[in-house]
């Protein structure tokens, strides 16, 4: 390849940029110098033709679990970015339950040195909350976002401690990064396997209720009210929760919030059969909160859709449902799922866009995910009728557990460049000489 590339022809959506026309754009080291419905400048370049297809920014992840270090058997930094790549994702943000856990710079310069040598896409570290996730102590939070922690999370669990939290926030004023809220009220949880309801009963499991989630998150919402702090709320799955951001957000709290596709597509039924590929936390709910989540994303209420990847091997899910592990391997299926919503009408194409771009960017304070002129070239293409059948067997992701293995969708990522290098190509997807 020459190093510039042309996308011709494409349907170019760009929502920050109120973008959504036929044209071109070109690639010239690493950044997008030239959109247009014209003649494209004369330049030596490989060609990509794009016709038919949907051009826009790479999408932007803001929560996902990369396992490495400690956890390289269920994904590393290399398979995962691959499978990112594959699912339209040129910047994902890593959550810090690693062992051992990212609470210190060292953890961070880890992740950003192996990044950089074995990554296909940006990876953006995520720090702790509290030393080891122990939810005690602070972490060493200052010092991760010197070394390029973008945000501060103990996800996979909550903070308990409303004086942990409330000093979390506090302290987070001094350096502008938002603290990501795995919001769950564990007493209330009780070692819930699913959510609370019928089926649960029917199935003898314990279920979650919908205010183990809604308790945490109003509590928070109060600290962050009270601090001033920027809160982020965490892969959102109540009617509840939603309607407690709204009215949060109405006073002017500086929080935001994500939904991830599993969520926004998926109910409680998957679990039927104790199905362990569907055990997530938080659970999946019912169609009334899918309804009430879809209407906080085209509201403005939810940000951004984020993947939660939780990847673990097979062996992890070959088992007794109360036994396995929580968790959706989510980047490679992320786009066909949310089609479904598009396709249904119940959301627009450029909203879809733009709440896999702009929004998660807005909330980690980024100027990625647009397609401005100088802009790093992050571009995802994508196919919005292209049916297809997930086979886990052909993942890049050491993860193969998801509840889609052998559904049809209909909405496919054709190929993925990453700050000017093409990171993944479809095999339809040919470039040309120019």
């Amino acid at each position: 390849m020459t190093g510039t590339l042309l996308i011709s022809g494409g349907r170019i959506i760009d929502p920050g940029q109120k973008l959504d026309k036929t044209g071109s754009l070109l690639i010239a080291e690493g950044k997008i110098s030239w959109l247009g419905d014209d003649t494209p400048p004369p330049a030596d370049c490989d060609v990509l033709d794009a016709r038919g297809l949907v051009v826009c920014p790479g999408f932007i992840d803001l929560h996902c679990h990369l396992r490495q270090p400690g956890f390289e058997e269920k994904e590393t930094i290399a398979s995962g970015s691959l499978a990112a790549a594959r699912g339209g994702f040129t910047t994902i943000c890593c959550m810090p339950n690693t062992r051992p856990p990212l609470d210190g710079q060292a953890g961070i310069d880890y992740v950003k040195s192996t990044a950089a040598s074995e990554a296909v896409v940006r990876v953006l570290p995520i720090g702790c909350i509290s030393k080891g996730r122990q939810g005690e102590g602070l972490a060493e939070m200052a010092e991760m976002a010197e070394a390029g922690a973008v945000a501060f999370s103990d996800d996979g669990s909550p903070v308990i401690s409303s004086r942990l939290m409330l000093q979390t926030m506090e302290y987070s004023l001094a350096f502008g990064r938002p603290i990501i809220d795995h919001c769950e009220d564990t007493e209330l949880a009780g070692g819930g396997q699913m959510n609370e309801g019928i089926i649960a009963t029917r199935l003898g499991l314990a279920g979650v209720p919908a205010a183990a989630e809604e308790n945490i998150v109003a509590r928070d919402i109060g600290l962050a009210e009270f601090t001033g702090a920027r809160l982020h709320i965490a892969h959102v799955s109540t009617r509840g929760s939603v309607e407690i951001i709204r009215r949060a957000r109405e006073k002017g709290v500086r929080v935001t919030a994500e939904v991830t596709p599993h969520h926004l597509t998926l109910t409680e039924e998957e679990v039927i059969g104790y199905n362990t590929n569907a055990k997530v936390n938080p659970p999946l709910r019912t169609e009334k909160d899918i309804e009430a989540l879809i209407s906080g994303l085209r509201e403005g209420v939810i940000d951004a859709i984020a993947t939660d990847h939780a990847p673990h091997t097979e062996n992890d899910k070959l088992c007794e449902f109360a036994l396995a592990p929580f968790g959706i391997s989510g980047f490679e299926t992320a786009l066909g799922s949310l089609m479904s919503l598009v396709h249904s009408g119940k959301l627009e194409l450029n909203l879809l866009i733009a709440r896999l771009t702009g929004g998660p960017a807005g909330v980690i304070g980024s100027k990625l995910g647009t397609l401005a002129i100088g802009a790093p070239a992050d571009i995802t293409i994508l196919d919005p009728n292209r049916e297809w059948v997930v086979d886990t067997a052909e993942f890049a992701s050491k993860g193969r557990n998801t509840p889609l293995d052998g559904r049809e969708l209909t909405g496919r990522v054709m190929a993925t460049i990453s700050g000017g290098r093409l990171v993944h190509q479809g095999k339809e997807m040919k470039v040309t000489a120019r």
